[in-house]
């Protein structure tokens, strides 16, 4: 891996600057290395990728992406993105990064709808479309050539979730720029307001996925998907869209399950992803045997 400071100070950005004037503090990230840049009074935000993810991430339509949510006002400012190392530099946005315990103050799960609603109303188009089910064959397609497993019974419940395809195949949503990779440490809350970062798995999609995928990823009650929804459309919530919500709560754990597995077959050190894979197949099956999940259904059906 390359030393950020060899990276620095090769940008044309910081031409002249003396190595000894930066300074540089590890961030977070579980699959890239994250770092703030300080130097002459301002800070900045240098990702390094991490190992493997040239398989499964595209760099060109990662930065087109990036830079389209920053240009509405929805994220940082791309400064600097080399599309064949995956190397970026942005402006560092000054606020407090979100997880789990954080998002128990409703106002930041507000300021979170407000931000998913920014993007999703926006005229921006990203360059490709996130298809839940083309990505599940494609990560299997790699964990075969990785040689991998996936949790007992992971293929029983993809037949199943066959029948849901099926379903919004025959109600389609209408697709607009989405996150789709909505972690509650990707949301940067100024106070005022949030924005979000990581566009690696962005792509047009129905915004339904945004909501359902961080009510998942942030561990959401069934108060804060109210306040999610509810400021996302600024009062009544259609039963068919609340329904969309439920369903990609199912289906971003099957397909996260076997990105789980992917981290896990390439060694990745930043946590146990073999247990975090089948924690979120558990959970994904819990939930399709769920009423609350026949109802969803049901409302897609408008029934």
């Amino acid at each position: 891996m390359q030393d950020p400071l060899d990276i620095l100070v090769d940008l044309s950005l910081f031409k002249g600057q003396s190595r000894d004037g930066f300074t540089i503090s590890r961030l977070g990230g579980l699959t890239n290395l994250v770092y703030r840049v300080d130097i002459n009074e301002s800070s900045y935000l240098l990702r390094l990728p991490g190992k493997g993810t040239e398989e499964y991430i595209d760099r060109v339509a990662e930065a087109h992406d990036a830079r389209a949510a920053a240009a509405v006002d929805v994220s940082a400012e791309v400064l600097y993105f080399d599309t064949d190392s995956g190397i970026m530099l942005a402006e560092y946005i000054d606020g407090v990064t979100l997880n789990q315990a954080r998002f128990k103050d409703l106002a930041s799960v507000t300021r979170s709808a407000q931000a998913f609603r920014r993007l999703h109303a926006s005229d921006v188009s990203f360059t490709k479309r996130f298809e839940v089910f083309e990505q599940i064959d494609e990560y299997l397609d790699l964990i075969g050539k990785l040689n991998a497993d996936v949790p007992q019974g992971y293929e029983a419940v993809r037949d199943q979730a066959a029948g849901v395809r099926e379903l919004l195949e025959h109600h389609p949503a209408k697709l607009a720029p989405c996150h789709c990779d909505p972690l509650a440490e990707n949301f940067i809350d100024t106070g005022e307001r949030v924005y979000i970062i990581d566009w690696e798995y962005a792509g047009n999609n129905d915004p339904m996925w945004d909501l359902g995928d961080l009510s998942v990823e942030a561990a959401f009650d069934s108060e804060q998907d109210r306040v999610l929804l509810e400021s996302y459309f600024n009062g009544d919530v259609p039963a068919d869209q609340a329904g969309r919500m439920v369903v990609y709560k199912m289906l971003c754990d099957l397909l996260w399950t076997l990105w789980g597995v992917v981290q896990h077959a390439n060694g990745n050190p930043a946590e146990d992803f073999w247990d975090y894979s089948v924690t979120r197949f558990n959970r994904c099956r819990a939930l399709l045997a769920t009423s609350e999940f026949a109802t969803a259904l049901d409302a897609i059906r408008g029934e």
